[in-house]
């Protein structure tokens, strides 16, 4: 069994398809999961979400999702809301609404939930908390909490690694739309369940940025603060991790 993993779209339509175009060409796979995130920074989101949605990928709510339903929802004016939510409309909105928290996805020979992988966009037990690299085992396990699975994967904080903490094994698939890993390349991942040994492995894969395509459309679409969001995504990396500007996942 292999599943293909990958998080943290956030608008960048061009990004999405060449990431989409690198699973076609190593497939074939049992599942595609999005795990979040799918549409607030970048130019395109609607486009996102109409891939999404015309390839039948599984995708699940990530915390930018969230809140911008919620500030659809509740009214709260905030420009790159504002323009996420005008080309979305309220399908699209919807269809975020709808997206669920968590996929489990379980091999046919397992044994039992212990031998599943989940797939989820922060952690397994909310959408925000990351399960940060630096971070020791201790609190890794105290953030992913008395989770049943083999082997966990997640985006949110848009920096790959694969880990193996206690009885889980982590990957996180980092960002399609805008990388920290310190290089602007998107990232996915692959996990493979091998039916002898009855174990789950990953591997992460890194694919060229359309940067020049991206950067015209941003301009071309109007996208809010423009210049700033081109920054970001070619500085490629957070505070204190080499740039010089906060989280966005």
């Amino acid at each position: 069994m292999r599943v293909a993993i990958l998080s943290d779209i956030h608008g960048f339509d061009l990004a999405f398809r060449e990431v989409l175009n690198d699973i076609d060409r190593n497939g074939p796979f049992d599942r595609i999961v999005v795990a979040g995130d799918l549409c607030v920074i970048g130019p395109k989101p609607d486009d996102v979400v109409r891939i999404v949605r015309d390839r039948g990928l599984l995708a699940l709510k990530g915390n930018t999702d969230r809140d911008l339903v919620e500030a659809a929802r509740t009214g709260v004016s905030d420009p790159e809301f504002d323009y996420a939510a005008n080309r979305l409309g309220p399908d699209g909105l919807a269809f975020l609404d709808a997206l669920p928290f968590e996929i489990r996805v379980s091999p046919p020979d397992g044994r039992g939930p212990a031998d599943d992988l989940l797939v989820v966009h922060a952690n397994p037990q909310n959408l925000d908390d990351a399960l940060d690299p630096e971070l020791p085992d201790k609190q890794l396990l105290e953030r992913i909490g008395p989770a049943e699975a083999a082997m966990i994967a997640f985006g949110h904080i848009h920096i790959c690694y694969v880990r193996q903490v206690g009885p889980y094994l982590l990957m996180d698939v980092a960002a399609v739309g805008n990388s920290k890993n310190g290089d602007i390349s998107s990232k996915w991942g692959i996990a493979t369940w091998d039916a002898t040994t009855r174990r789950w492995s990953a591997e992460l894969r890194l694919v060229p940025y359309p940067m020049e395509a991206t950067e015209a459309e941003i301009i071309r679409c109007g996208v809010p603060s423009a210049g700033k969001v081109i920054r970001k995504l070619k500085q490629a990396s957070y505070k204190g991790r080499g740039g010089d500007d906060g989280p966005e996942s």
